[in-house]
């Protein structure tokens, strides 16, 4: 997040009502308790701070996160408080929150938040949710993968160019294989590319392909790229290929971090 507030969304309109304040988007009321409430202590940062935030962003948040289940990462009580993932929607929540169930590898059954609109990133925030957090899939089929993820993730001590450098080659080699890599920073120290694919794989195939492509990205750049799943056998940056996993997720376009520096 920058150190100026974000602009408040055209048309939303507050209405302060005791310790809440509601909101009008997307034709929606919704209800923001403790608006007031300080998540990033340091920054100044409150509660309706970064529910604006995401109003403001929500056409490029909704590119990553929207119509696909949800994560909850929740922090009730800010950044330096201790924060919970929570798959499980809230039985509480508004008739317009869209769920869908999902099922694990455990067997367990999860029923997730899919948001579709700026009303319901605005309500994830109410909750302390900084972070969205989408799995791979689209809401309408579950069990057919439609992005291939790879999560540049360096080790303690690689300079920031050498993760560049990682993420370049793995261009290259999606590139030769007619795929196009959308990067982003992962807003801690790595870089995360979103790889578009058609809903015609399994989560098992889709992972088997992204480790296919971190054994190339290594064999390529063996000085600077491991694949190598014990830590005490990488170096370098390790191309995370697990992040393809059917219960796994990564922080989307446009997610807030908890971290507490700003610019």
């Amino acid at each position: 997040m920058s150190s100026a507030s974000p602009p408040r969304r055209r048309g939303t309109r507050p209405a302060k009502a005791g310790e809440r304040e509601v909101l009008s988007v997307a034709g929606r009321e919704v209800a923001i308790s403790h608006p007031d409430k300080l998540l990033f202590p340091k920054a100044r940062y409150t509660k309706l701070d970064v529910v604006r935030y995401y109003l403001a962003v929500a056409e490029g948040a909704l590119r990553g996160a929207g119509g696909r289940p949800n994560v909850l990462v929740r922090y009730p009580e800010g950044i330096d408080g201790e924060f919970f993932y929570q798959k499980r929607a809230p039985k509480a929540r508004p008739g317009w929150i869209e769920i869908v169930e999902l099922r694990f590898p455990s067997g367990r059954a999860a029923e997730e938040v899919v948001p579709r609109d700026a009303a319901a990133l605005a309500w994830m925030a109410n909750l302390g949710c900084l972070e969205l957090h989408p799995h791979p899939v689209r809401a309408e089929d579950l069990d057919h993968p439609d992005e291939l993820r790879v999560d540049l993730d360096p080790v303690p001590g690689v300079e920031w160019q050498q993760v560049r450098e990682t993420a370049s080659i793995a261009r290259s080699v999606l590139s030769e294989m007619g795929l196009a890599g959308w990067p982003k920073t992962s807003g801690k120290r790595g870089i995360h590319v979103a790889v578009r694919i058609e809903r015609r794989w399994s989560f098992d195939e889709v992972r088997r392909a992204a480790l296919a492509l971190a054994r190339e990205v290594e064999r390529r750049a063996p000085s600077i790229a491991t694949s190598k799943w014990w830590k005490e056998e990488r170096h370098g940056v390790f191309v995370d290929y697990n992040q393809n996993a059917k219960d796994r997720t990564v922080a989307s376009a446009y997610s807030v971090r908890s971290l507490a520096f700003w610019l």
